[in-house]
């Protein structure tokens, strides 16, 4: 994935997992994994972000927003 997750799997200890995958590029099942937790965030900030209508809480919402695209950029994840 990016240079975050790879930085997450040295501070748990898993870096030598991590880069046993081919080519240096990471473990596969360990970057799925990642990943899997990296989307999961961004749907519980999505979930956050579909009561556009409730006029009581816009601010909320627009919370939940910038905090799914500072997720995004941080993880390298394509919008």
């Amino acid at each position: 994935m990016n240079e975050q997750i790879k930085q997450l799997a040295e501070q748990a200890s898993v870096s030598s997992l991590w880069m046993s995958g081919t080519d240096q590029q990471g473990n596969p099942i360990l970057e799925k994994f990642a990943q899997l937790i990296v989307r999961e965030c961004l749907t519980i900030c999505q979930y956050n972000t579909d009561d556009d209508d409730d006029q009581f809480d816009l601010g909320r919402v627009h919370q939940a927003k910038e905090i799914t695209q500072l997720i995004k950029i941080h993880f390298g994840v394509e919008p």
